[in-house]
């Protein structure tokens, strides 16, 4: 069946579609019942079903004979440590770690906090997790006391699963004495802390509630996994909230289950044996779906990867994984490109490995600016692709289905919606947009597999955030339109549309523009108050390595660049050239927090910075830039 009939078919009749994609896992009781009705009102996926994560991640493998099969690949450029497990071998781990944590009286609904480094523990600690029931929540490694403090706080977790470090660029971070403080900080106090003992730096474990993970694998005995409904959570991933505390998006099996094992084929055209290298984070859902869970039900190998796309130790170490571990699709964030382009301008670094085996390269996270776009697929000759889903999604949105019907390739679009989402862009009022113009992306109910199903702890504040906006759709918070073949451009946040002298302006389409420029590494693009037209942009560039224009020249030649392609309405006047801009450790452009350092003077000063920045440094350049005024002069 080609795309449009596969995709007509999940809107028309998603029960007999959902059933027959769920027929592909090896369920212990198969559902007969793709969406139901919950207590609490809101439709779930099968409910009647059982299964394991864990179990269809590995224990189905073997049982089928795949077990000498490679299903993790550990890469440490910083450590200088390679390490290969096949299913088999995983298995084994992660029952011992499962059966560690049930001596320490974890059970089915318990909840697990997992503070890890990108290392093989990590995945297992999940995993086990998984096989007996308990409710993970990974907090990515390194982030403060406070912010874990509050996580615990929310989850009230059993037991705190870390490593004694985590490894930077330049600098080794012990994350025990952050563990300590923030269980001291913290109202709940978990019960016990097992703790990996890397070589590169031990911990003191002189706490009563320390454990040693080697020391306590030793003796383990092997757990079994244990069945799961359908609709019993997996996890609780916190991402950030419009009211400064993290949201716990929940997650259940299986829905999850079936929605990554149909994206694995569909979304990313991969086949049992693939390597996937995702270099993203096991603390983010990227890492979640398709590090741990995404490839290894599907039976593929996955690529766990500590490490950056630059200095660590270049601007090729991504395609020396490539080469070395025969990826076949590799999938990370625009922003991770854009520093290999920054650093690598040439692709030189490219051509210096062979990269035969790779047939995709995959971008989502942000927005895809078509620059970038068009630099990774001249200098690696690979098809590109872009798609568009969210922490609260787990899997794609809006993708190329490559795996039944690739479609030409649109600069700047994340193409067409997958299976089970009926998007729709809406105005304001909640009436549907005409072809072209920009609105609210919304989703019509219900929605597909995978998705979240409510906010750990407040469920209230999950139907508010979501679905109060436009009743009968999910609310993305994300802008854009569709063109006239249903092709999606996502446009950013909504709430990055400024208001220029009554017009409203997408701050991605100038981000769009600048980008273009020969000397352009990185761009964004913020609105701020403007006494004459209520909002203006500014721009923030990073130029690239071998930038040879000079600053005045470049602000002009940006300027012009901006009123030539959208016109001077637009009114961009103010370019900054800096040096860093503030991301997540994710790669996203903090844009709110540039614009609350623009506008300190005129709220009185007041900077949140969020949890999830990389580097904290960078808001005191920010604010030498940001805060110069007049603006619009």
């Amino acid at each position: 069946m080609s795309y449009p009939g596969h995709y007509a078919s999940s809107l028309e009749d998603p029960e007999a579609f959902w059933l027959a994609e769920a027929a592909k896992l090896a369920w212990f009781e198969a559902p007969s019942q793709a969406l139901s009705k919950h207590a609490s009102g809101e439709q779930r996926w099968f409910a009647d079903g059982e299964l394991n994560l864990s179990y269809l991640a590995l224990d189905a493998h073997v049982a089928d004979g795949r077990g000498e099969q490679t299903a993790l690949i550990y890469d440490s450029p910083v450590t200088q440590v390679q390490q290969k497990f096949s299913y088999r071998e995983l298995l084994e781990q992660v029952a011992n770690f499962a059966g560690v944590l049930r001596a320490q009286g974890i059970r089915k609904g318990d909840r697990v906090v997992i503070y890890m480094p990108m290392i093989p523990q990590a995945a297992i600690a999940m995993l086990a997790c998984a096989r007996l029931g308990a409710v993970h929540s990974v907090v990515f490694g390194g982030f403060a006391a406070h912010e874990l403090a509050i996580r615990i706080d929310d989850a009230k977790p059993a037991i705190v699963v870390t490593a004694s470090c985590g490894i930077e660029v330049s600098k080794i971070l012990a994350y025990k004495p952050l563990v300590d403080a923030a269980i001291e900080q913290a109202n709940y106090k978990p019960r016990t802390v097992i703790v990996y003992q890397r070589d590169i730096k031990p911990a003191e474990l002189d706490k009563a509630y320390d454990l040693n993970w080697q020391q306590e694998m030793e003796g383990a005995e092997p757990a079994d996994c244990v069945a799961m409904a359908g609709t019993d959570p997996l996890y609780v991933l916190y991402t950030s909230g419009t009211t400064g505390k993290p949201k716990g998006v929940v997650r259940d099996s299986g829905g999850y289950a079936v929605a990554l094992n149909y994206s694995m084929r569909v979304v990313y055209g991969l086949k049992p044996g693939d390597v996937m290298f995702t270099a993203s984070d096991v603390g983010w859902v990227v890492g979640h779906s398709y590090i741990v869970y995404g490839p290894l039900i599907y039976g593929a190998t996955s690529v766990l990867y500590e490490g950056k796309p630059v200095k660590t130790p270049d601007a090729g170490a991504f395609w020396r994984v490539c080469e070395e571990h025969k990826v076949t699709a590799l999938f990370a964030a625009p922003t991770a490109f854009r520093a290999l382009k920054k650093e690598d301008p040439k692709g030189e670094m490219v051509k210096r490995h062979n990269l035969t085996s790779l047939k995709r390269i995959f971008m989502a996270g942000e927005r895809l600016d078509p620059p970038t776009y068009e630099w990774t697929r001249q200098v690696t000759g690979k098809p590109v692709f872009d798609h568009w889903w969210q922490t609260e999604t787990g899997w794609a949105v809006c993708a190329n289905p490559v795996g039944i019907t690739e479609y030409p390739v649109k600069p700047g679009s994340a193409t067409l919606p997958l299976a089970g989402y009926d998007i729709r862009i809406l105005r304001a009022n909640g009436s549907e947009a005409d072809v072209g113009e920009q609105g609210d992306i919304a989703i019509k109910l219900p929605l597909p597999p995978g998705c979240l199903y409510t906010i750990w702890g407040n469920h209230e504040r999950f139907q508010q955030g979501y679905f109060n906006e436009h009743p009968g759709y999910y609310t993305s918070g994300d802008g854009g339109y569709k063109d006239d073949d249903g092709y999606v451009f996502i446009m950013g946040r909504t709430d990055d549309v400024i208001n220029v002298a009554g017009h409203r302006l997408s701050t991605g389409e100038m981000e769009e523009v600048i980008a273009q420029h020969r000397a352009v590494a990185e761009c964004a693009v913020i609105g701020i108050a403007d006494e004459l037209k209520g909002q203006v942009p500014v721009a923030l560039v990073i130029t690239r390595d071998d930038n040879t224009v000079g600053e005045q020249q470049l602000q002009q030649e940006l300027v012009e660049l901006v009123r030539s392609d959208i016109g001077a309405v637009a009114s961009l006047k103010v370019v900054h050239l800096v040096s860093r801009l503030p991301k997540t450790r994710s790669g996203k452009i903090l844009r709110k927090l540039l614009r609350q350092i623009a506008d300190a003077d005129e709220t009185g000063g007041d900077i949140s910075i969020p949890s999830t920045i990389d580097d904290p440094a960078c808001v005191e350049e920010l604010k030498q830039v940001l805060q110069q005024r007049p603006l619009s002069a």
